[in-house]
């Protein structure tokens, strides 16, 4: 069970300093018992004989208005509820309170001693300076301390302490001593004795001494003048007793003043001859009180200094109220500016509680942040990690595309084995046709009209090819389940029948591998049946306007090497008839026509062309040079100023075919510029034979390099080489956007797009059915051929 805690009552001042010495007393000495502190505080009630403490000193407080009164109890409140504030908190963690006790005109030690048993006070510890401030005067403050320490209850334990240190109480005969805890005296104080003790004392005493008798006799007649002398110098006495208390306040006060005082002084020294006899003794007292009258005569004069000095001091008071009115202006003008402190103070406490606000909401967003950061090092980790494993599963893709390179590369090599198989296999079909074709020279079919109008659906437009140079339709048919083109003739061009017979039979003769064959004819209508070429004329190839969709049948520059040399075959072959060359006459991209495979045929030997002689040669061998120059730029017309440098030449090269190898295409343009140079007449020097000659040596020079896999175009010591898997099959161009296809290859978007759109649903490689249209993004490719093409970019800027 916890001790009951004992209340320690402390009586202190204004004095901060000394209070809290007090207090630290206080504490140290019951540090091991569980106490609480009281603080005893007296509030003075100013009256008009009282005095203020003002910024011009002390001054009586009826010399300031009752508005500065009220304003200066206010400031002396607000200091003594400062100080009294510092106390509670020196206190620290011991409980501590405030008791006020207001104090009239009533002796502040008969207001202790009312405290002690009206409060029934067990321990009392009063500080030197609380009872000091209490009176003016240190003399009194000594007494009030004996005074308290002889007239309080017994029950009550009373500590004075000055200066932090307790002091001890003692009285010696007639002296009151103040010691320390170590003996040495702080104070003393004397017992006033009236002077009328010691003159009676002394009468006493001459009575009582051998020369009563005798004196008693005599002076019987002095006994009213020896009472006027003793009032006389009783009343001097008090009056000298007032004027030498402040002096023997000051000597009580510092304890160091160890003389008499001036009546123990004029006493003693009567006394201190018991010889004197009574006329002497009072001849001395005489001469003393002349003395004295001088004193008191000083003392007028000091007086009246003194009322000049008062006189001087109201003067000053005056001009002391005036400051005062002054500084009741000041202190108005202070109060309405500490009102308006004491708003932005509140203001700035708003502003500080939402800053403190703002703090912790950024603390909490900081913590947030901080697990956020914390959230997201985990996340790093983790993809650090997962980047690892991504790094791996790239290398082992790395591993398997040079793998799919390499196996590429093994099936490029055998596509160009099948290309050169099926470029075989096409001169062997062209031998073959030529044979069978020879063959039905022979028997040419003359067919019907029924058979024609059945055909062609009755001539539909649906079946409607082309309209003919000769204003001839063109239908597509079908006899005996072969597709044919019936070219209907125009009647309007006057041909008899007769003629019309003779010309069919004349261009019956007229058979070749690359020359249009005709299967037969009908007389009525006049029309002529030839065989059907299912990629249409090389000028819808190179020079369709129709949108990008004859871009899927590209032609690739080795078959525009190939397409030439068989056009090359076919003229010369007309040129070398006899008895006469036959002149063409119209040779252009329009009339050169390509079958399933791209094998080229010349058509436009019409019903009205005629044999021309050798001076006309030069017209198909200038012609063959546009054509030419057609299938090296994809253009039909061009400035052939800008074949005469290779950078013009690389400027004006077809992209479509590929890249093309330089040598090459400069062989290709120097024949064109050798036919474009033949003038109408005949020429030695060029015939169509040695064109073919040189053309039969370029296109060998192309063999050997598809065989080898050269598809590059060398400029310079500049190569440009292109992998063959980043071309599309259908455009021969660098793919921006591959896709794979239900075929597994990869094409660019939008051509695989325009594929599919124009109906078609086999494979543009393997030719087979497409189990599906669904498209799907080839990232890896996509990013291999950005790659290279950036690699590309910085090597060859």
């Amino acid at each position: 069970m916890e001790a009951q805690e004992e209340k320690i009552y402390v009586a202190l001042g204004d004095e901060l300093q000394d209070g809290c010495k007090t207090l630290e007393w206080t504490l140290g000495r019951w540090k091991s018992q569980p106490i609480s502190i009281v603080i005893l505080h007296v509030t003075y009630k100013l009256s008009g004989k009282d005095y203020v403490y003002t910024p011009f000193g002390k001054l009586p407080a009826s010399s300031v208005s009752d508005e500065k009164l009220k304003i200066l109890r206010k400031y002396e409140q607000e200091k003594i509820d400062k100080i009294l504030s510092k106390y509670i908190s020196f206190c620290g963690k011991v409980k501590a309170e405030i008791f006020n006790v207001e104090k009239y005109d009533e002796p502040i030690h008969k207001l202790i001693l009312d405290l002690i048993s009206g409060l029934h006070i067990t321990k009392l510890v009063i500080g030197f300076a609380f009872i000091k401030s209490s009176s003016w005067k240190a003399k009194t403050a000594i007494g009030v301390s004996f005074y308290i320490h002889e007239h309080k209850a017994e029950s009550c334990d009373l500590f004075i302490i000055c200066g932090g240190k307790e002091v001890f109480l003692r009285g010696e005969n007639d002296q009151r001593i103040m010691e320390d805890e170590k003996g040495v005296m702080v104070a003393k104080l004397k017992d006033k004795v009236g002077f009328k003790f010691f003159i009676e004392k002394m009468f006493l005493e001459n009575r009582r001494s051998p020369f009563a008798s005798s004196t008693r006799k005599d002076s019987s007649s002095m006994q009213n003048h020896w009472e006027n002398c003793v009032q006389e110098i009783e009343i001097y006495y008090q009056k000298l007793c007032s004027n030498l208390d402040g002096e023997e306040d000051y000597e009580q006060e510092t304890g160091t003043s160890q003389q008499p005082s001036p009546t123990e002084a004029i006493m003693l020294e009567i006394n201190s001859n018991p010889n004197m006899s009574l006329a002497e003794r009072i001849e001395s007292l005489r001469k003393k009180i002349s003395e004295t009258h001088e004193r008191i005569r000083l003392k007028k004069k000091e007086t009246k200094a003194n009322v000049e000095r008062h006189a001087k001091a109201e003067r000053a008071i005056c001009l002391c109220e005036r400051r005062a009115q002054e500084l009741e202006v000041q202190i108005k003008e202070e109060a309405g500016n500490r009102t308006e402190l004491n708003k932005k103070l509140k203001t700035q406490k708003e502003q500080l509680s939402e800053v403190i606000n703002d703090i912790e909401e950024s603390k909490n967003r900081i913590k947030s942040v901080v697990e956020l950061q914390s959230e997201l090092s985990h996340k790093l980790h983790l993809s650090k990690m997962a980047k690892s494993q991504a790094e791996a599963q790239l290398q082992n893709e790395a591993v398997k595309r040079a793998e799919m390179v390499r196996e590429i590369e093994v099936l490029r090599r055998g596509r160009d084995v099948f290309r050169r198989r099926i470029e075989f296999c096409r001169k062997k079909d062209g031998i073959g046709m030529a044979a069978r074709l020879s063959e039905l020279s022979c028997c040419l079919r003359e067919y019907t009209d029924e058979e024609i109008k059945l055909a062609t659906d009755d001539f539909s437009e649906l079946f409607r090819l082309k309209l003919g140079s000769d204003l001839s339709s063109v239908y597509k048919g079908r006899i005996n389940h072969v597709t044919v083109a019936v070219k209907v003739l125009n009647q309007a061009n006057g041909l008899s029948q007769e003629d019309f017979q003779a010309k069919v039979k004349l261009i019956s003769h007229i058979r070749h591998p690359h020359l249009l064959s005709m299967m037969g004819y009908c007389s009525q209508p006049s029309c002529i049946v030839f065989e059907y070429m299912q990629n249409g004329s090389l000028r819808d190839i190179l020079f369709s306007t129709e949108g990008k969709g004859n871009r899927a049948r590209a032609l690739w520059w080795h078959d525009r090497v190939r397409i030439a040399a068989e056009v090359c075959s076919a003229i010369c072959y007309l040129h070398m008839a006899r008895p006469k060359p036959i002149v063409h006459g119209h040779l252009s991209p329009s009339n050169i026509l390509l079958d399933g495979n791209l094998v080229a045929k010349v058509s436009g030997l019409g019903l009205n062309q005629y044999n021309h002689d050798e001076s006309q040669v030069g017209w198909d061998i200038r012609a063959f040079g546009v054509l030419t120059l057609n299938l090296l730029t994809g253009r039909n017309w061009i400035d052939k100023d800008m074949l005469m440098d290779k950078t013009g030449l690389v400027r004006v090269l077809d992209d479509k075919a590929g890249p093309w190898p330089l040598d090459l295409a400069e062989g290709l343009v120097g024949l064109v510029l050798r036919c474009l140079s033949i003038n109408n007449g005949p020429n030695k020097d060029l015939k169509m034979v040695t064109i073919m000659e040189a053309l039969e040596e370029i296109r060998k020079n192309g063999d050997v390099l598809v065989a080898a896999g050269g598809y590059g175009c060398v400029d310079g010591d500049v190569s440009i080489d292109v992998p063959p898997v980043f071309l599309c099959p259908i455009f021969q161009e660098v793919m921006k956007d591959p896709h794979v296809a239900a075929d597994g290859y990869s094409y660019e978007r939008e051509a695989i797009a325009e594929w599919l759109r124009m109906g078609r649903d086999t494979s543009p490689i393997t030719h087979l059915k497409l189990d599906h249209k669904i498209l799907v993004p080839n990232h890896n490719l996509r990013s291999l051929a950005q790659d290279w093409h950036d690699k590309r970019s910085l090597s060859y800027p």
